[in-house]
């Protein structure tokens, strides 16, 4: 049955007893009204401290601390932390005591101590289970499966995460810690790469949200979820509606965060799309809320040409990225663009930090992702035979992970490497699937890669000879090493490359060989 949260809140307006101004606390927060939540609940927290109430007093001071925390407010809310605790002192065992340990293991977390928080984690959640209650029990329990995946005890973690979830699920939480859970696990899960939980979580907690018509709270962060999980399988039009939204309900909810990550997302699926102009300023917004706009923003750097700014982009956010899974996002980036700029020792030792971490943390994404990687590599560096072995395992679990323009752009490079290894049949499949995948995806970029790979239509306007020269330029060679490979005059060769500059656009070589490394028109490159 759904819950109308404007109702309740109507319902409580005037109300004076603790009891009735929790609830009505509650219904502001899931109204998206935290300063009208933390307000009420310190009503709430003067009247049961008034009364002698000091076990519920401390628990109201708990969250009121917590969520300054939150939201980043970190002086007031250590201080109601520290008042929740004072209150405490003396008192026999209690649950509250399980509450306080909670912002202990986050301290242990920020310290680098995952060990120690992910064991406070559970000792606080032997306290609830002794007390009984739900809400501690699935706060810590989830709180210690995400210390421990990040410690690398992945399978150990995930069992948690999944016990957490078992409690959310069956309707015992309160209503915020319910929100809270479902977020905090499916980020976990994303962190992990954890894909088809963070699915089947997503799917449920947007269950969740619309059995809610007014809810505002937790709606932005899981709009964006749902966003993420769409532009993976390939609805980017619902994506983009979907970041839109997310949009909006975060900055009602006050969630910079999430409005942050909602633009990014949409600069994704622009740059994917070929929209170059729009995906350009979805990430300056992104980085305008405080998100880090990579590696979209170096991605489009090399889809504009300009191969010079997408490496340093890339380059600076993964020499300052310390944490191993955060840096894996970035790694598959980062080997492109190192290709595109002949940088082939690099992105191979790109492969080999990608199958470091596949080895610590088990998740088919991320060997999905070392797979595309390891073959785009071995692919650039002649080796087409072990490309080959490397982009089939990947088209393969690309596909079963329904990832649907990763799965295609895995097949248009196993149809390259079949192609080095004189399969013309094999290559001309590979690429109608890819191109097929790619049209239906509405990624225009990727369809004018395969056509001009097949040198169907007009290469983008260039001569046979035109694509000789330009690929020639793009493997760094002068005017007189092309004139002598081709057998022409240096004349022609400059006669050419006028060409190439006014049909491409481009005035420059480096330009125009960034072009040809962006539209596929390199088929091999060799060091």
């Amino acid at each position: 049955m759904g819950v109308s949260w404007a109702q309740v809140y109507d319902g409580l307006a005037g109300a004076e007893e603790a009891d009735s101004l929790e609830r009505l606390a509650t219904a502001a927060y899931m109204l998206g009204r935290e300063d009208e939540y933390l307000r009420v609940m310190e009503r709430a927290y003067q009247g049961r401290a008034d009364t002698g109430e000091t076990r519920a007093a401390a628990r109201c001071a708990f969250w009121i601390g917590i969520h300054l925390a939150m939201r980043g407010q970190m002086g007031p809310g250590t201080g109601w932390l520290g008042r929740a605790q004072r209150m405490l002192e003396g008192e026999e065992d209690c649950v509250e005591h399980g509450y306080l340990l909670m912002p202990v293991a986050l301290q242990h977390q920020a310290e680098g101590d995952l060990e120690g928080a992910a064991a406070t984690a559970a000792t606080a959640a032997e306290i609830a289970e002794r007390f009984g209650d739900m809400d501690l029990f699935s706060l810590a329990v989830h709180s210690q499966g995400e210390l421990l995946v990040k410690a690398g005890r992945v399978r150990e973690g995930l069992a948690l995460l999944d016990e957490a979830m078992v409690a959310v699920m069956s309707g015992q939480l309160s209503p915020v810690v319910t929100g809270i859970v479902y977020c905090s696990v499916i980020l976990a899960c994303e962190d992990v790469y954890e894909l088809r939980r963070a699915r089947e979580w997503t799917a449920a907690l947007s269950r969740w949200c619309e059995q809610q018509a007014d809810l505002v709270a937790f709606t932005g962060r899981c709009l964006v979820h749902r966003a993420q999980l769409m532009r993976l399988q390939g609805a980017w039009s619902d994506a983009l509606d979907e970041a839109n939204r997310a949009s909006g309900r975060s900055a009602e909810g006050m969630n910079e965060r999430a409005a942050a990550r909602a633009c990014y997302l949409r600069g994704e699926v622009h740059r994917l799309r070929g929209e170059l102009a729009e995906a350009e300023e979805d990430y300056r917004e992104a980085s305008r809320r405080g998100a880090e706009p990579q590696p979209g923003l170096a991605l489009l750097r090399l889809a504009q040409g300009n191969r010079e700014a997408a490496a340093a982009s890339i380059r600076r956010i993964v020499a300052e990225t310390t944490d191993r899974l955060r840096r894996a996002a970035l790694l598959p980036a980062y080997a492109e663009i190192m290709l595109a700029a002949g940088e082939l020792d690099e992105a191979r030792a790109t492969c080999e930090e990608l199958e470091a971490t596949c080895a610590e943390f088990e998740s088919e994404m991320l060997r999905a992702m070392h797979a595309a990687t390891r073959g785009a590599v071995e692919l650039a560096a002649g080796d087409a035979r072990a490309a080959l072995v490397s982009l089939r395992r990947a088209a393969r679990a690309w596909s079963e992970l329904e990832a649907l323009y990763e799965a295609a752009r895995a097949r248009m490079l196993v149809g390259r490497a079949c192609r080095e290894l004189g399969d013309e049949e094999a290559f001309t499949l590979e690429l109608d699937a890819a191109r097929t995948a790619f049209k239906e995806l509405g990624a225009a970029p990727d369809v004018a890669v395969v056509d001009a790979l097949r040198g169907s239509g007009d290469a983008h306007g260039l001569s046979a000879r035109e694509l000789e020269v330009l690929r020639l330029v793009a493997a760094g060679k002068s005017n007189r090493e092309i004139s002598s490979e081709l057998v022409i005059s240096e004349h022609t060769v400059a006669r050419h490359l006028q060409n190439i500059f006014r049909k491409l656009d481009v005035s420059s070589r480096t330009a125009a060989g960034a072009f040809a490394f962006e539209h596929g028109l390199v088929v091999r490159t060799n060091h």
